[in-house]
């Protein structure tokens, strides 16, 4: 059975385990923050599930706690960054809000930032430019998931993506993209529940279509949308991590091993509409354009039409009302593990 807990809740308590860690207050509620809202999206395969194993991480010295990102270099509106091996969502909050910043001054910014690690769900990171006023992009790079078009073996990353807009009365416009067919952490999330996963996510070691997750995790995800997905991962290893002066290609060690630094980039852009045109007139076509969206007729679906992101903020209102359900083993890990740092879980 699973366990349902309240978010604040959950977030109080991944922020004691983080300070526990080693962190400081201030990075220890952002990467609380970020795995909550994961959770609180319905992307739990992003969520506080992974807390421990970026604790591995620090506590390996494989990630560096209490690292400060450093503004290193650029142009105008243009930064570089150097995140000094410190986590992920440390080191892109930073840049997205640098990126903010300059586009307060000069109508776009930018960050290319290098030496970071895994940062969890995108549009947490674009939802702070969309909430400013801005429309929002970030790309990172990953470790190797799944094999290069036409080869073999994990060379390329999911390398995800996202963009986020303010809309008006409704809740932000968000993407968020991992260009293989699934994210990896599915497949640890469907592992954790016992479930098989479709047989178009992975392929085993020998190549050959599974729906056993832990087979899809010794072997290689399939890209979205066949050679477009794979084409795309590689433009996203670019703006990530040879744009940045960062590490690329299958050099990227992921949140899954304990040692070795991550070498991660991201490219952190955002456009300050009221620059380009008032807010309030992108806001009122952001509505009319979701309205356009939303008209008759309907199609056959049974909950009508969604914008992108609409599932997420629809998914954040109920759970924050009706609490969030964690998959026992996830609960029973982090009761384990939290116990092993003198923090005793409130589930």
């Amino acid at each position: 059975m699973p366990t349902t807990v309240h978010h604040g809740d959950l977030r109080r308590f991944a922020t004691d385990c983080c300070r526990g860690m080693g962190l400081e207050t201030k990075g220890a509620e952002l990467i609380a923050d970020s795995l909550v809202q994961a959770d609180l999206w319905g992307h739990q395969s992003h969520g506080v599930m992974r807390l421990f194993w970026y604790g591995a991480r620090l506590r390996t010295g494989a990630t560096v706690g209490n690292a400060k990102p450093e503004i290193d270099g650029g142009l105008g509106s243009l930064a570089t960054m150097d995140g000094k091996n410190g986590p992920g969502q440390v080191v892109a909050a930073a840049a997205m809000s640098h990126a903010v910043s300059l586009s307060k001054e000069y109508g776009i910014g930018a960050v290319a930032a290098r030496n970071s690690g895994h940062f969890g769900t995108a549009m947490y990171f674009t939802n702070m430019a969309a909430r400013a006023g801005c429309v929002g992009f970030i790309s990172t790079n990953a470790s190797p998931a799944m094999a290069p078009w036409g080869g073999a073996g994990k060379r390329v990353g999911a390398n995800p993506w996202s963009w986020a807009a303010p809309a008006g009365r409704y809740p932000p416009m968000m993407l968020d993209i991992s260009n293989t067919a699934v994210a990896r952490g599915k497949l640890y999330l469907a592992e954790k529940r016992g479930d098989s996963i479709p047989e178009h996510w992975a392929v085993d070691a020998d190549g050959a279509p599974t729906t056993d997750p832990a087979s899809g995790i010794g072997g290689a995800i399939l890209p979205m949308a066949g050679h477009k997905g794979y084409a795309i991962s590689v433009i996203m290893d670019m703006l990530s991590g040879v744009l940045t002066g960062g590490r690329f290609g299958d050099s990227i060690i992921g949140p899954y091993a304990p040692e070795g630094s991550s070498g991660a980039g991201h490219l952190a852009l955002a456009i300050d509409v009221e620059s380009a045109r008032g807010l309030a007139e992108f806001e009122a076509d952001m509505e009319s354009l979701i309205d356009g969206l939303k008209s008759p007729p309907g199609g056959p679906g049974p909950d009508g039409v969604f914008y992108p992101g609409e599932p997420e903020a629809l998914s954040d209102a109920k759970l924050r009302r009706d609490g969030i359900e964690l998959p026992e083993e996830t609960a029973e890990e982090l009761r384990e593990k939290s116990r092993s740092i003198g923090i005793a879980a409130p589930f």
